[in-house]
């Protein structure tokens, strides 16, 4: 039978929401309560048998008694292993918005190109303003501001990119 609400709260309150064998506290993890003597070696539902407990470390600990918790070599290779996938994972998903936001600047600098003749756009602009502007403004946003600054302002290249900043940095303070 599992263990009611209010005493699972009596138990969260008393140890002050925080996991008792490592320390994390909510939102970083979920909180459980864990049986100090567990229930498969008699342990009871009484308050005092009760802990507070994180989700991994409650299912680290298991039904083993606190004089046999330490983690195995294996289980510690396989969350490093675990860690070192979702790093390869988030890292190519951070290469693949970086390919996106330079085909979008590449966009957005044959606007210019092509309003400019014989003048693009520098890697250091680009790098420096455009993409941290595709960053915080919709794709088309951008692509709009810098045709509105290259017409506004006929042949004038260097004002063109003045005023499309300045829209730009306008849009970010707006939002």
């Amino acid at each position: 039978m599992s263990l009611s609400k209010k005493v699972r709260f009596e138990v969260f309150k008393r140890d002050k929401f925080t996991c008792q064998y490592c320390g994390s506290t909510p939102p970083n993890v979920v909180l459980e309560v864990d049986h100090i003597l567990p229930k498969s070696k008699q342990g009871k539902d009484d308050i005092d048998n009760l802990i507070t407990s994180c989700f991994n470390c409650n299912r680290g600990k298991s039904n083993n008694l606190l004089t046999s918790i330490p983690r195995t070599i294996k289980e510690k290779s396989d969350k490093e292993e675990e860690k070192l996938m979702q790093l390869k994972e988030y890292n190519k998903i951070l290469k693949r918005r970086m390919n996106n936001l330079k085909k979008q600047s590449n966009k957005i600098s044959d606007i210019y190109n092509k309003h400019f003749e014989g003048f693009e756009l520098s890697e250091y602009f680009i790098n420096t303003s455009l993409i941290p502007f595709l960053k915080k403004i919709p794709f088309e946003n951008v692509k709009e501001y810098m045709q509105i600054a290259c017409l506004r302002l006929g042949r004038k290249e260097d004002a063109a990119i003045k005023y499309f900043c300045g829209i730009c940095w306008r849009s970010i303070k707006n939002d």
